[in-house]
């Protein structure tokens, strides 16, 4: 009897998945790019093209692709026991010592952890623990969240409403408008021309400090704001910026949230970077992506001890905190950070994202040579690459160009992966790329934006 062919993955995923920021226009005709197998710092795709993965899976894949000792932590842990209730006082081996370990590494007092599936899930609870705290304070006037035009916190409902990149919501209903708004983005390449990097620093204070006396202070609870710039064009702030946006936090009794879940766990060379790099102890942490480098789901929300011990008093006689997820503390997820943790440590990755990361912004100044490359900015494992018309006025290649999707499918074809968002190309490799490997990346950009600048 014969049986009939399974369809082919490519086949499969067209036909039935879901998938995040897809663009409709195309996808019926081109279906997806499909990866099968992964190691070190390539992934080889279906027709067997190996490629250089300059974006780290997701920004995650920190420690590479394909580690024999993540593989073997994630299976010991899954025969030793792979799952148990987390709620109701229980709890698991590894959910304990990733939380101590994650207190050791975080800085000044935030030793507490709530655990999420990921980065969108955290954020979401970030928001909810702080309107939470100012509830248990007696202070039930102050929701209002400040987030920055740009950010990217999350495409879970009320993370979406935080992410200030607003092509996001287009046709989506939104959420949130009445407790969650918006201030510019800190921008270097976008400032005025002659405004120097000081007088735009004053400028984005004061419009923060005038947004809050605009919003209310007994009614503005948190500011939340990446330390660089992920998704939104991999932005550099200001320096003292994020300093000094804390320092009103803490004239207003407002918390300050950093949303690391991009620069955690090693891409700026840190383990986290708000007090190490940027001179400020958050009152809340965010991460996710880097804390297992991809290989399990796990998000965290760090907080205070203040906060803590705000929210640990019982709010009435029976009562309990009736936050929680299913796999919260997922035993198998913390073994894989536990693991990911000793390697990043014991391999000196974080040294190796200074060294080679500073290589990498230095290499990359040399696309500022070609026609239609405006801006390059970034900072060790973080890489923005602006597609401009005109290099003067910084204005935008016309729409209908597609100029990063087609300088990234050229990549492709030269054994590549960058990542287009709008009308730039980011780059954010594994923590283990060489200098070799950063002058094979950034070739193949540049070599792919001079292609289309000759072809257009």
């Amino acid at each position: 009897m014969n049986r009939p062919e399974k369809p082919s993955a490519w086949a499969s995923d067209r036909a039935h998945l879901l998938h995040p920021y897809t663009d409709f226009a195309t996808f019926a005709d081109e279906g997806s790019h499909i990866i099968e197998s992964a190691d070190g710092m390539y992934v080889t795709d279906t027709s067997g093209r190996r490629l250089l993965d300059g974006i780290a899976g997701l920004w995650c894949v920190n420690i590479g692709h394909g580690r024999k000792e993540m593989a073997e932590a994630i299976a010991a842990q899954v025969l030793k026991m792979e799952y148990h209730n987390p709620f109701g006082h229980s709890s698991n081996v590894p959910a304990a010592q990733l939380g101590a370990k994650l207190a050791e590494l975080a800085p000044g007092p935030l030793n507490h952890v709530y655990y999420t599936c990921g980065g969108s899930t955290a954020n979401d609870a970030a928001i909810r623990l702080v309107h939470y705290y100012f509830d248990m304070r007696g202070q039930h006037r102050k929701k209002k969240i400040i987030a920055r035009t740009d950010g990217y916190h999350g495409a879970t409902y009320v993370a979406a409403s935080l992410t200030g990149i607003h092509g996001t919501k287009q046709g989506f209903d939104r959420i949130g408008e009445d407790f969650i708004s918006h201030i510019s983005a800190a921008n270097l390449y976008a400032k005025p021309d002659g405004l120097s990097d000081k007088a735009h620093c004053d400028h984005l204070v004061r419009e923060f400090e005038a947004r809050i006396e605009q919003l209310g202070p007994d009614n503005v609870a948190a500011f939340i704001a990446e330390p660089v710039m992920g998704a939104g064009g991999v932005l550099i702030a200001p320096d003292g910026y994020h300093r000094r946006m804390w320092e009103v936090c803490q004239r207003h009794g407002m918390l300050y949230i950093a949303d690391e879940v991009v620069t955690a766990f090693g891409r700026l060379g840190e383990w986290f970077t708000s007090e190490t790099l940027f001179d400020h102890v958050p009152d809340i942490i965010v991460c996710a992506k880097g804390l297992t480098s991809g290989y399990v789901p796990l998000g965290a929300t760090l907080i205070s001890d203040e906060i803590y011990e705000t929210i640990a008093r019982p709010q009435a006689k029976g009562g309990v905190f009736s936050m929680g997820l299913t796999y919260f503390g997922h035993p198998v997820a913390c073994a894989a950070a536990l693991k990911n943790i000793e390697i990043m440590d014991r391999e000196n990755l974080l040294d190796n994202a200074r060294q080679v990361g500073t290589y990498l912004q230095e290499t990359a100044q040399s696309l500022l040579n070609l026609e239609i490359v405006g801006d390059v900015r970034g900072r060790h494992l973080m890489l923005g690459i602006d597609l401009v018309a005109d290099k003067r006025t910084k204005a935008p290649l016309p729409q209908d160009a597609g100029a990063a999707q087609s300088i990234f499918k050229k990549c492709l074809e030269r054994g590549v992966i960058v990542r287009p968002v709008g009308d730039r190309i980011i780059v954010s490799p594994p923590l283990i790329i060489n200098k070799d490997q950063c002058d094979a990346l950034i070739g193949a950009i540049s070599a792919s934006i001079a292609e289309f600048r000759a072809q257009n």
